[in-house]
């Protein structure tokens, strides 16, 4: 049986690490490389980066703080933003980064997931996908085009059958909230892909990983706790394994 992770996910920007509230409120982390070093510190199993610069603004990819991370990493790192060609993932990798993350670019063309699982691998493509509830219903949200009229589960459906290997599910509803994973959303993927799902957005404490968990997760993912409160990733594991959970340790 496969062990549960626990990831750190922060975003890029400015040539910072930051840490957001639903997607906006910024809130600056550290140095991109120093940060690493402590990730690589303290037993986190991989680390997702977001570049929000080269995915709001056109930016190219800054593969140059890619490198300097993945000099500090001896975990599987996850690069995304700004991801909308082959080319670009080959800079990624070639970076350092063992994995990439795609959300804009796979909504616009699934076929694009296809061909980077095909040269690539599907282990080394995660697809993201952001949550928005509307007038009681889950429907995935893009930070270019707003709220979609497409339903997540049905998404994340047709990019495990196009090539994804993993799936980052957020819900920006909770994201920075600290109040615990989003329950509801992650019983809705529950046993329905063969996939495994990173759940980001909104753990306080180490028993919300431990509820999102026996609620559907593969692996749960994080910022603010590791950040801005007492709780090591440690303290996460430890409570995963009272409770029965399988984890690095």
């Amino acid at each position: 049986m496969l062990k549960h992770r626990v990831i750190p996910c922060v975003l890029l920007k400015d040539w910072q690490l930051v840490k957001s509230i639903n997607f906006g409120s910024f809130r600056t982390i550290g140095h991109p490389t120093s940060t690493a070093r402590i990730y690589n510190a303290r037993n986190v199993d991989e680390l997702i980066v977001l570049d929000i610069d080269a995915s709001l603004n056109g930016e190219e990819i800054n593969t140059e703080i890619i490198t300097d991370i993945a000099n500090e990493s001896f975990m599987p790192l996850t690069i995304g933003g700004g991801i909308h060609s082959i080319e670009d993932i080959y800079k990624v990798l070639n970076a350092g980064a063992d994995k990439i993350s795609i959300n804009s670019k796979a909504i616009e063309d699934l076929n694009f997931i296809k061909e980077a699982s095909s040269i690539f691998g599907s282990q080394c493509i995660v697809c993201s996908i952001d949550v928005k509830k509307i007038n009681n219903k889950y429907k995935v949200f893009n930070k270019k085009r707003g709220v979609l009229d497409i339903e997540p589960l049905e998404l994340a459906k047709k990019y495990q059958e196009y090539g994804a290997g993993e799936i980052l599910l957020t819900s920006i509803d909770f994201e920075g909230s600290t109040k615990g994973y989003d329950i509801e959303l992650i019983k809705l993927f529950k046993d329905k892909l063969e996939i495994p799902i990173i759940l980001n957005g909104g753990m306080g404490k180490p028993k919300d990983a431990v509820e999102a968990i026996k609620n559907g997760a593969d692996a749960v993912a994080a910022a603010y706790i590791f950040h801005f409160s007492q709780y090591t990733p440690n303290d996460i594991k430890n409570e995963c394994k009272n409770s029965s959970i399988l984890v690095r340790i």
